[in-house]
């Protein structure tokens, strides 16, 4: 359980959200899943929480806010110093049930850090979703 979540509020970004919806490498359904039949997955590794995603996401999947301090410290070296030195922020998707695999995100997300799963995917992963 994660206490004291601060995450940090995102302006949804239309122009943003029309270039990610005109990349020819968007995957997912065009936004005609059913909710959650597909979650977005993020690469803590990658993700430097500049909140793209949340800039486009149209189902509000996303938050940004701290790395779990846990997860921060059991990553190497360098992957520590590249997110201490992006203030240890990544995306969240505590709403990742809401997604509708539009893939605006994955194409948003200039670390490449998110992909779209399953939703049974990711629970045998062991993935989870912050709430």
């Amino acid at each position: 359980m994660r206490v004291g979540l601060r995450s940090t509020a995102v302006k949804r970004d239309p122009e943003k959200a029309k270039r990610a919806a005109a990349d020819p490498a968007r995957p997912g359904e065009d936004c005609k899943a059913e909710p959650g039949t597909f979650r977005p997955r993020v690469d803590a590794r990658r993700c430097e929480g500049k909140s793209d995603c949340a800039a486009v996401c149209p189902y509000d999947v996303f938050e940004i806010g701290p790395i779990d301090e846990g997860v921060y410290r059991a990553m190497p070296a360098l992957v520590r110093f590249k997110l201490w030195v992006h203030g240890k922020k990544t995306a969240h998707t505590p709403r990742a049930e809401a997604c509708r695999a539009c893939g605006l995100c994955v194409v948003a997300c200039p670390e490449r850090a998110i992909e779209l799963v399953r939703g049974a995917d990711v629970a045998a992963r062991g993935a989870s979703s912050r709430k």
